[in-house]
């Protein structure tokens, strides 16, 4: 371990300031110096950083000020500005001492740690908040950074601003620029707090070290930089869980990498603040900013590491954020018979009106009187012809878009509220289910199966026919019967096309919706989870045996990471919200036919403690037999992965029952909507679902990230690829029965993130093509394809040309028949005449 000695860490013997006034005083400048020469002597041949003076901006403005810090005076602005001249002139002569006397032999580099907050406009385009901004960084770090770094002289904002300013003179300022091998760089809580003694212009303060490490290196012509002191700090009842420094010593080495890898910053050293708790000036001991806690009551003063150390520590060992990839790239493919889709949400039906030229009996005259409008003949009814499916003109649209993206298989959702507008049979709306039925036929002619969903809800559009919504929504168990009818249309309307059914999309997310208190949230999921089993019921027992279709629900399934790894509090919690998330719905289902053991006794512990009212409500017996097994497959959707901690909550909402709080991860990837990229976040909940609920088969039923670019969205691309990645190791490493794959989605909405492969105008993205090669592929093939098709596959490709071409070949049939009946005629009468001739 190299040491890095600071000669002043604020710690001026009190003899000097008592007798001088410390640093007011011109004569400390000779003492500091002869101070510096005896520690270079003694200390020197071990030492090869030296650092003078620790943040002199806190020295000055807080010592001799604010009277904040050592030797806390509260002094004149004159005088403030007076101890930094004297400062930075300490600081010049000691760096020429040991650069003459000491350095030729002893090879060390010498500097001073300058501290900065860093500011950022109101306005980005406006030039009068950067100015403003330009002017505080000036104040703050220029007043020391640009006499040392610069050209020897203060910033002109400052000499402009104060009359008063010392002034160097001409041998002075050759004396002092340059005067730093490397530029040491403060940058932590001691710049923002109090944030009243910083200049900042009215503009904002802000974390982003990255930013003040690009105007260091603008400012001063791209210096070899040491972060010098960096860290967080928490409350003093903190102990060893300080999981809030851990994620702000995460933020902060970030953005010095990033620094480092995308600006070609020189940044070469970087040291965390604090090795162990102190007292804390101003503070006292009400913050800690160790890594090490410290009892200040113990007898002993015990030395125990928080997490930020261990945290820390493999930091150190990983030499930055080492990607978490469970194996390696895999090179192989799925099984041939696996589903590559696209998801879309709901299919709005459209209107009979769009196309009234196919089933207008009327006849009508054009023009009769001039006026250039349409007469209809009263009295007259002419033969239409039949209703086709080329009369929904959005559909050649559907399947235009459907027919770039290269996939086996389409997943959309159907709208309840206009099949059955009444919410019952009583008015059933054919022309929407013959709308419906023509898209999946007509997707069917392209090769592409349907995965048909019965009910989307959102958190905008709840997607319930008006009457059920009045009557409670899902909160009156009679929307379970509703459903259940509206199910069996559907089966009875569609099933003969459509082979995967979804009852129900993400029901554990509509607890976003029922919301008022946790037992409404409760209720609403219970007649959910009946209404799908009784749709699933009713399929099993009337229409699969000669549909042969299979029906399930899609639940939400993200992932659940502990924030803190070193903290078994953090574990549990992230079990809890996979239980809470997904186990809510999934238990009762594949498992057990009631809720998570683990839901009922966290809430029942939180009822004895009184800090909740909650109450699941409990499954008859008959309940029970009916949910259980009431799935043919487990549907997940899944986004990203959570960062979880436990924070005990009171209340009776249900985000309070799981007593937990997500956090972000900025060493993560994330979109422009703050979703973490976190590829083997999928793997892991696949792994999940295969222990807790068995080898069951498993689509997921939508996995895609928002990506605002129009014209390069590669972040979907890397995303994408990434995911595909570890499915397949799921699949292959983990035996994970994975039967398909569905990127989400289609098209996007103009008011929504960018999820789609489609503009609202259709416009495709890069994207696009990528999809296709991973399909195209069936996985990451080495060098071959495990699916060519055999002859006979071959033969059945040119079956199913002519099958989908045979009005195009019966009408060339007919042409050439024609042709050849012609033909042979004209060679008939030709002979003839010949014969008379003759």
């Amino acid at each position: 371990i190299d040491p890095v000695v600071t000669l002043y860490h604020w710690d001026l013997p009190l003899m000097l300031q008592e007798k001088y006034g410390g640093w007011k005083n011109e004569s400390v400048i000779d003492i500091f110096n002869d101070y510096a020469t005896f520690c270079f002597q003694t200390f020197g041949d071990r030492v090869k950083y030296w650092i003078t003076i620790h943040n002199p901006y806190l020295v000055a403005w807080h010592g001799y000020g604010t009277g904040i810090h050592a030797p806390g005076e509260r002094g004149k602005i004159t005088t403030v500005y007076s101890v930094g001249h004297n400062l930075i002139k300490a600081h010049a002569k000691v760096w020429h001492n040991y650069k003459k006397r000491f350095q030729p032999y002893q090879k060390g580099m010498i500097s001073i740690v300058l501290g900065s907050h860093w500011i950022e406009p109101n306005k980005s385009e406006d030039a009068l908040d950067i100015s403003k901004c330009q002017q505080s960084m000036e104040r703050v770090l220029g007043w020391f950074a640009k006499p040392i770094h610069g050209d020897g002289d203060y910033p002109e904002e400052l000499k402009n601003e104060f009359s008063f300013l010392p002034h160097f003179t001409e041998d002075e300022k050759n004396y002092i620029k340059g005067t730093a091998d490397f530029f040491a760089f403060s940058f932590g809580p001691n710049n923002f707090k109090p944030p009243n003694t910083l200049p900042k212009m009215g503009q904002n303060l802000s974390l982003n070290l990255r930013e003040v490490l690009n105007w260091i290196k603008r400012e001063y012509n791209s210096p070899r930089i040491l972060i010098a002191e960096n860290g967080w700090f928490t409350d003093s009842h903190v102990k060893t869980d300080d999981t809030t420094a851990i994620y702000m010593m995460k933020n902060f080495i970030n953005k010095v990498l990033q620094a480092i890898k995308y600006d070609n910053i020189d940044v070469f050293g970087y040291t965390a603040w604090s090795l162990l708790d102190g007292f804390e000036w101003q503070h006292a001991s009400n913050i800690r900013r160790g890594l090490f806690y410290v009892d200040f009551k113990s007898e002993k003063k015990e030395r125990i590491p928080k997490s930020s150390a261990l945290y820390y520590k493999k930091i150190i060992r990983e030499n930055g954020f080492f990607p978490r990839e469970s194996t390696p790239s895999l090179q192989a493919q799925f099984s041939c018979d696996f589903s590559w889709g696209i998801t879309e949400s709901v299919l709005k039906a459209e209107s009979v009106a769009s196309s009234p030229q196919f089933c207008d009996s009327s006849l009508y005259l054009w023009n009769v009187t001039g006026d250039g409008l349409l007469h209809k003949v009263k009295g007259v009814k002419l033969k239409t012809r039949p209703a086709q499916c080329t009369d929904f003109v959005s559909i050649k649209k559907q399947l235009d878009l459907l027919e770039k993206m290269k996939v086996t298989h389409y997943r959309f959702a159907l709208d309840w509220s206009l099949i059955l507008p009444n919410g019952d049979l009583s008015v059933v709306n054919r022309q929407v289910l013959r709308y419906y039925r023509c898209v999946i036929s007509e997707v069917l002619k392209l090769s592409v199966q349907s995965m048909v969903t019965l009910y989307y809800p959102t958190h905008a559009y709840l997607g319930l026919p008006g009457p059920l919504l009045q009557a409670g929504g899902w909160l009156n168990q009679s929307t379970a019967y509703a459903f259940q009818d509206y199910a069996a249309l559907c089966f009875r309307e569609l099933g003969d096309l459509v082979k995967l059914w979804i009852t129900i999309n993400e029901p554990n997310r509509l607890s976003d919706v029922y919301n008022r208190s946790s037992n409404d949230t409760y209720r609403a999921a219970h007649n959910l989870l009946i209404a799908h089993a009784m749709a699933w019921k009713i399929y099993d027992e009337q229409y699969r045996s000669f549909q042969y279709g299979k029906v399930s629900l899609s639940l939400h399934s993200d992932w659940a990471e502990p924030a803190n790894p070193y903290f078994e509090s953090h574990s549990k919690a992230a079990n809890r919200f996979l239980q809470f998330e997904i186990g809510w719905f999934a238990d009762p289902i594949f498992k057990t036919g009631d809720y998570p053991a683990t839901m009922r006794e966290y809430i029942g512990f939180k009822n004895r403690k009184g800090l909740s009212y909650s109450s699941l409500p409990s499954f008859t017996s008959e309940e029970k037999q009916l949910i259980k097994g009431a799935a043919d497959f487990y549907a997940l959707n899944h986004f990203t992965t959570r960062f979880v901690i436990h924070e005990p909550q009171n209340g009776s909402q249900y985000e309070f029952d799981r007593d937990i709080q997500f956090l972000q991860d900025i060493t993560c990837l994330s979109s422009p909507s703050r979703l973490a990229v976190v590829p083997w976040g999928l793997r892991k909940v696949l792994k999940w679902i295969k222990k807790n609920y068995g080898d069951i088969d498993i689509y997921i039923t939508a996995n895609g990230i928002d990506d605002q670019s129009l014209d390069n969205d590669e972040l979907r691309n890397y995303y994408l690829g990434k995911y595909v990645q570890e499915v397949l190791k799921a699949y292959y490493i983990d035996k994970v029965k994975i039967k398909g794959y569905y990127a989400f989605k289609l098209t996007e909405e103009k008011s929504k993130p960018r999820f789609g492969f489609f503009t609202s105008d259709s416009k495709g993205k890069p994207s696009i093509k990528f999809y296709n090669n991973l399909i195209s592929n069936n996985g990451f093939p080495a060098d071959y394809s495990a699916c060519d098709p055999p002859n006979q596959e071959k033969q059945c490709s040119f079956c199913l040309f002519i099958s989908q071409k045979k009005p195009l070949i019966f009408f060339a049939c007919c042409l050439f028949s024609t042709l050849m009946l012609l033909l042979t005629i004209i060679v008939f009468h030709k002979r003839k005449r010949r014969k008379r001739f003759k």
